[in-house]
């Protein structure tokens, strides 16, 4: 399938997606925050740089787009038309470290959460938040 847009308007596209402060993350920063808990950005003496890191509870907290680290099962994680070669090559790499990456801090001695990005919205804050809490301390 052919791609909608051209080439250039496809890069800038991709290019204004954000590596960091997203959406979903500010909302986590705030909830643990708010809960009392202090933490710090992307340390790059922490192995795979986690988005959050909860030092006093050696905790790595990711939050992961759907789409990027291919949650199973969610609806936003889908392959687009184009591509799709690369695409999966893509996806398969960002799994793999996503693997490594949690493997390795977890043998290092931390705790490690994953949240992804559709698992927070007002419906579902409340669950994540208690599962933040209880795998903290």
């Amino acid at each position: 399938m052919v791609d909608v847009v051209d080439k250039e308007t496809r890069s800038r596209m991709m290019s204004g997606i954000r590596g960091r402060d997203t959406k979903p993350e500010i909302i986590v920063r705030k909830f643990l925050h708010w809960a009392g808990f202090r933490f710090r950005l992307s340390p790059n003496d922490v192995f795979g740089k986690p988005d959050i890191v909860l030092p006093k509870y050696r905790t790595a907290v990711f939050v992961h787009g759907c789409f990027w680290h291919r949650h199973a099962g969610c609806k936003i994680a889908t392959t687009p038309k184009s591509n799709t070669g690369f695409w999966l090559e893509k996806f398969g790499k960002n799994v793999a470290r996503d693997k490594l990456v949690q493997a390795r801090l977890r043998k290092e001695g931390w705790k490690v959460i994953i949240i992804w990005a559709c698992q927070i919205n007002e419906k579902k804050l409340a669950s994540v938040c208690d599962r933040i809490r209880k795998n903290i301390q």
